[in-house]
């Protein structure tokens, strides 16, 4: 009697589990569970976040995803990748850079969170043909399995600048950024025959990194602080180019102690043919202080006359719903 009842609840779980998650307003978290990292995007007319499985390095080994068309109303779709897709990640998958190219999506992960060049992980690929997967591994390997420079091969962000493709990322306290070859398999040498270039943009750069473009500035945002403590926060700057040079301008994202903790590790949105940006974040409830108790926020995110990076008010409101316009309109590839 006892396992016919489990069996219910399973299937019935699997049943629920691409159920559209509704509300009658926005709040946060944005959708239930323990995630963290998100990494936001529009795709396919919809909005996208893929974040980390918040959980026990050996029990974070597989992806969700979620859209939306509203920023209100979220499907989760499960498992989108997990370790079983790549052989050679077997635990601590993590921080996702999901973009878009000729129709097809490439999910790149950090996994292994490899202490030395002595472990084998590092920054992998998968590729699928729709933004829910699933997703397969790419190379068979990591893309990037080394220290470069200082830098943690974790936390990447892949970005495009005309017709070139970038990824920057790093964490113990140093960043790289590189060129990538126009099919992920590898990496293309800068015009000066490197492969890496440090862009670390301050002391007190952690982790998190994240480039995008605004009216023809490039910012350059990040995480400081301890990620399991409540200090954890973001940064930025603004260059040029998304070579830098990048120097730290100030905090834009930070806890609130009426509100929540340990906000940080964040991506943007911006709605497609607007100028209305969104940041999606994780956070911690207060009062909580367990490890891996994370949770996907999103707030306004806005700008001055400068066009600098106004502060960010993290809420337990949310945002207003803010539909998608229609199909023709809207952008489907990797810039924010």
């Amino acid at each position: 009697m006892r396992r016919g009842r489990g069996t219910a609840l399973a299937l019935l779980f699997l049943a629920l589990s691409c159920v559209p998650w509704t509300r009658a307003a926005a709040g946060n978290p944005a959708f239930p569970g323990w995630y963290a990292d998100p990494d936001a995007h529009v795709f396919a007319n919809r909005y996208w976040i893929f974040p980390t499985t918040s959980a026990r390095y050996e029990d974070q080994t597989r992806f969700d995803a979620f859209s939306s068309t509203d920023l209100v109303h979220w499907t989760r779709h499960p498992d989108v990748l997990t370790a079983d897709a790549v052989k050679w990640a077997r635990r601590a998958m993590w921080a996702p850079s999901v973009v878009e190219k000729d129709g097809r999506y490439y999910f790149f992960f950090g996994a292994n969170d490899i202490q030395s060049d002595k472990e084998h992980g590092g920054i992998g690929v998968a590729v699928a043909d729709r933004p829910e997967g699933p997703y397969r591994d790419l190379l068979g390997r990591p893309l990037i399995d080394s220290f470069h420079n200082g830098a943690q091969p974790i936390d990447q962000a892949v970005f495009r600048d005309g017709e070139d493709w970038y990824m920057v990322y790093g964490g113990w306290k140093h960043a790289n950024l590189v060129r990538l070859k126009d099919d992920f398999t590898g990496l293309r040498p800068f015009p000066d025959g490197t492969l890496y270039k440090e862009v670390t943009p301050a002391p007190e750069y952690v982790e998190g990194s994240l480039m995008f473009e605004r009216d023809g500035r490039w910012y350059y945002m990040w995480s400081e602080g301890g990620w399991g403590g409540p200090d954890y926060s973001v940064a930025y700057a603004m260059a040029d180019s998304p070579m830098g040079p990048f120097k730290r301008i100030d905090k834009v994202l930070r806890q609130d102690p009426e509100v929540a903790t340990s906000a940080g590790h964040h991506s943007v949105i911006q709605v497609p043919g607007t100028d209305r940006w969104y940041i999606v974040y994780h956070r911690r409830p207060l009062g909580d202080t367990a490890r891996d108790h994370r949770q996907v926020s999103i707030d306004r995110m806005q700008f001055d006359e400068q066009g600098r990076i106004l502060p960010v008010k993290i809420t337990h409101a949310g945002v207003d719903a803010d539909p998608l316009p229609a199909a023709n309109g809207a952008r489907s590839d990797s810039a924010p």
